[in-house]
C-alpha cells in the first residue's frame, strides 16, 4: 500500500510548490516567494526544502506539500494524496467510503461518451440554431439524451456496468411502486457539469419542446452537490483569478455564449442562489470579485444584492448588472449586442454601495433613533476591522457620510464589543463628526459674551469650522462684544453672532454677585471647551495615524506587519487614554 511517507520521498516540495509560486533562493535550504493565500507585494513565504514544510510569515499559512495542494485546490487530505500519489506514481489503497465518488466521476464519463455519440441530429441542431460553432459544442462536450426510457441502461448492462453505480451517479430512476428502473435523461440537450478541479460530477439536461421541467440536473450524489458547483468555473477559473472578476450568468447557456464571444469568466449557479459554500470556494481559489448579469428589471437587480447572504458579501466584492435589452446573456450574445454587454459589465450596482444606501433610505438619518437602526442593520457587514476586508472598510466610510459620523470613531466602537450590543446617545455623539464643530460654536459664544478670554487661548487652535476660524481671527485685539460684531456688520456672519449673544447672555444676572458668578460660568465653560476641542483633535490624530498604519499593513511583508501591529497597539493604547483622561475632566 502506498503511504504518505513514499510519496514524500518520490517528490519535491519545491517542485509542487513550484507550480503555483515563483521560488527563488532564501539561504541554505530555503526557498521564498509571494504567498498564494494572501495578497502581498514582497515575499513572506518561505519553503524548507530539507523539511519538506512551507511557511508563510504574513498569513500564518503553513505545512506539508498535502496541505498546500488541499489548500490550494480545495481537496480533502484523500484527494490530495491520490493526486501526487499518481504524479509519484505510488498506488494507494482505497479505503472504505472513497470508492464511491471516484465510481461517479467514472460512470459519468460513460455516459458523457453515450451523449455524445447521439449528438447529431436534433440536438446538434438546437446548439446551431443557438450559435454556437462546432469548437464550442467540443470544448464544452455537449450531448444529447435520446428518445426512449431505458438506452443507457441497456448500454450499461452491454459493457457490464453495474445497474447500481449509474443509480449512485443519478443517471437512473427508480419507480418505487413498480421497482423498475429507467433512464432519467430522455430527449434532452445535455450540459456536462464539471467542478473546478475539471472532475465530471453530473449533468443538466433540456428539453426541446415546452415540456416540464425544462430543466433537469443530476440529483444530489457524493460527487454533485449544487450549492457547492459554479458551472463553467472549470474554465472561468484561471481568468478570474488574482484581480480578475467572475462573471456570474443564469443559465447554461448564457455561459457557453459569453465565453464563445470572449468573456472567459463567465459561470452559472445550478438553479440556487450564491451560497456561504461559493463564497468560500471562490476566495479559497484567490477570486474576490463577482458581476451578477441576469436578465432582470432594476427592482430584480436590488433583491439579489439585498438578499445576498452575510458570508458571500464579507468574502467577495459583489455588484449587479441587467443584461441589455431585457435580454438573457446568450441571446445578447446571438443579437450581437457584445458592445452593450462590455457597457454593462463597466456599470452596475454595488453591493456595499447598494447596503448602505437601501438602509438609509428605509430608516432616514433624522434623529438617534433612525442612525441607531441603520447602524445595526450594517454592523454584520461593517464589523470586521480585518485590515485585507476591503468591502467592511468601504462600507464604513460610506455608512458615516450620511450619518455624519468620524470613520475612526466608528471603528473603535464596533471594535468594543461591550458597546455594540447597547447602542446609547452617548456613543452616537462620541461617533459625530460635527461634534468639533459644535465645541467650536460654543467656545464662540463664551468668546462673544467675554471677548477678553481670546487672550487665554494657547496659541492658535487649527480651526475646522469655517465662521469661527473667520470670527476668531477678526477678533483680535476686541475688548467688546460690540467691537466683533461692528467687523461684521452687513454681513452673512451678523445674524450667527447676535444669535449666540441672545443665547449665551444670563437675563438674571443683574447684581454684582451675579455678573461676578456669570463671568466665572463663561470662563470655566470657555476653559472646558477649549480643552475638549483640544483633546478631541489629540484622539482624531491618534485614529488617523492608527487608520494609515492599518492600511500599510495590507501591503507590508511579515517583518513590517510586526512592527506595524506593534505601534497600532500603542496608538490604541494612547487613544484610551486620551478618552479617559477626557471623561475625567468632564
Amino acid at each position: 500500500m502506498g503511504t504518505k511517507e513514499e510519496v514524500r520521498d518520490r517528490l519535491s516540495i519545491a517542485e509542487i510548490i513550484g507550480d503555483h509560486v515563483r521560488l527563488s533562493p532564501a539561504g541554505k535550504g530555503r526557498l521564498k516567494g509571494l504567498c498564494p493565500f494572501h495578497n502581498e507585494k514582497s515575499p513572506s513565504f518561505q519553503v524548507d526544502t530539507e523539511q519538506g514544510y512551507f511557511y508563510c510569515f504574513g498569513c500564518k499559512a503553513g505545512g506539508d506539500m498535502f496541505s498546500f495542494v488541499q489548500r490550494t485546490e480545495n481537496l480533502s487530505f484523500g484527494d490530495a494524496l491520490r493526486k501526487l500519489a499518481e504524479r509519484a506514481g505510488v498506488t494507494v489503497e482505497t479505503r472504505y467510503g472513497e470508492r464511491s465518488s471516484r465510481d461517479i466521476y467514472e460512470v459519468n464519463a460513460f455516459a458523457l461518451d453515450y451523449f455524445r455519440s447521439h449528438l447529431a441530429g436534433p440536438g446538434l441542431d438546437y446548439f446551431h440554431r443557438r450559435g454556437l460553432t462546432e469548437e464550442t459544442i467540443a470544448r464544452f462536450e455537449l450531448g444529447y439524451a435520446p428518445e426512449g426510457w431505458d438506452g443507457l441502461l441497456s448500454l450499461a448492462r452491454s459493457r457490464n456496468v453495474p445497474e447500481k453505480q449509474l443509480l449512485d451517479a443519478g443517471l437512473l430512476a427508480e419507480n418505487t411502486q413498480t421497482g423498475r428502473v429507467y433512464d432519467r435523461f430522455r430527449g434532452r440537450v445535455m450540459f456536462p457539469i464539471r467542478d473546478h478541479l475539471n472532475r465530471l460530477v453530473g449533468f443538466g439536461g433540456r428539453v426541446l419542446n415546452d415540456e416540464k421541467p425544462k430543466y433537469l440536473n443530476t440529483p444530489e450524489t457524493e460527487a454533485f452537490k449544487k450549492g457547492e458547483l459554479l458551472y463553467g468555473l472549470n474554465f472561468a477559473r484561471t481568468t478570474a483569478q488574482g484581480g480578475g472578476e467572475l462573471i456570474v450568468v443564469e443559465g447554461y447557456m448564457d455561459v457557453i455564449a459569453m465565453h464563445q464571444a470572449g468573456f472567459e469568466t463567465a459561470a452559472a449557479t445550478l438553479g440556487t442562489a450564491l451560497t456561504a459554500e461559493h463564497a468560500t470556494l471562490l476566495a479559497r481559489l484567490d477570486v474576490h470579485r463577482l458581476a451578477l448579469m441576469f436578465d432582470r428589471d432594476e427592482a430584480g437587480l436590488k433583491a439579489t444584492l439585498s438578499g445576498l447572504d452575510q458570508v458571500v458579501g464579507s468574502k467577495l466584492r459583489v455588484r449587479a448588472t441587467q443584461v441589455p435589452s431585457g435580454k438573457d446573456p446568450a441571446d445578447a450574445v446571438m443579437s450581437g449586442e457584445l458592445h452593450a454587454l462590455r457597457q454593462a459589465l463597466a456599470s452596475g450596482l454595488d453591493e456595499v454601495h447598494y447596503r448602505v444606501q437601501a438602509a438609509v433610505e428605509k430608516y432616514g438619518v433624522d434623529g438617534s433613533d433612525n442612525k441607531r437602526r441603520i447602524l445595526m442593520e450594517l454592523l454584520p457587514r461593517m464589523q470586521n476591522l480585518d485590515p485585507f476586508d476591503e468591502s467592511a472598510r468601504e462600507m464604513r466610510r460610506l455608512a458615516c457620510e450620511p450619518l455624519g459620523l468620524k470613520p475612526e470613531a466608528l471603528s473603535d466602537w464596533i471594535a468594543n464589543k461591550a458597546k455594540r450590543k447597547t447602542l446609547t446617545d452617548t456613543h452616537l455623539a462620541g461617533m459625530s463628526a460635527h461634534q468639533q464643530g459644535d465645541n467650536e460654536m460654543a467656545l464662540l459664544r463664551q468668546i462673544l459674551l467675554a471677548p477678553a478670554l481670546l487672550a487665554k487661548l494657547d496659541g492658535e487652535l487649527p480651526w475646522h469650522n469655517e465662521t469661527v476660524k473667520k470670527v476668531m481671527l477678526a477678533a483680535r485685539g476686541a475688548t467688546t462684544s460690540e467691537d466683533i460684531l461692528s467687523v461684521f456688520r452687513g454681513q452673512p456672519e451678523e445674524q450667527l453672532l447676535i444669535r449666540l449673544l441672545f443665547e449665551g447672555r444670563d437675563p438674571h444676572s443683574h447684581s454684582r454677585a451675579g455678573v461676578e458668578q456669570f463671568e466665572a460660568k463663561v470662563v470655566g465653560y470657555a476653559a472646558a471647551a477649549i480643552d475638549d476641542i483640544q483633546s478631541g483633535r489629540s484622539i482624531d490624530s491618534l485614529r488617523a495615524e492608527k487608520e494609515a498604519l492599518t492600511l500599510q499593513m495590507v501591503g507590508a511583508v511579515s517583518t513590517e506587519q510586526r512592527e506595524l501591529l506593534k505601534q497600532i497597539s500603542e496608538l490604541q493604547r494612547a487613544i484610551e487614554a486620551e478618552k479617559r483622561a477626557r471623561r475625567m475632566q468632564a
